[in-house]
């Protein structure tokens, strides 16, 4: 996966910088090469940090979720989150916000 993608701005991601009239959706390309179009589904903050979720637009119900850092005005990285116990805290936190959305 490329290590930055930009936010184009009218994102759903939750931050108060752009006007979120419509979705948005970003590429991500994974290191084979296999590029994916994402919706860009929301950022939450947990354990003191920032996460994104993204919905794949490739047929699944998967949820691709990151680390999130903003690095520009209208730029972020995605930050892969390589230790496995934070992962699935990252996930069961993710699950509660969304449940109770539902």
């Amino acid at each position: 996966m490329s290590d930055k993608e930009k936010c184009a701005g009218g994102c759903d991601c939750g931050c108060e910088e752009h006007d979120h009239d419509e979705s948005d959706f970003l590429t991500l390309e994974f290191d084979d090469g296999v590029e994916v179009e994402c919706e860009i589904m929301g950022v939450f903050d947990f354990e003191g940090k920032e996460y994104i979720a993204l919905i794949p637009d490739d047929g699944t119900d998967d949820v691709y979720i990151y680390g999130y850092k903003e690095v520009g005005e209208e730029e972020f990285e995605l930050v892969d989150i390589d230790d496995d116990a934070e992962f699935e805290r990252v996930v069961a936190e993710f699950d509660k916000l969304t449940a109770e959305e539902e």
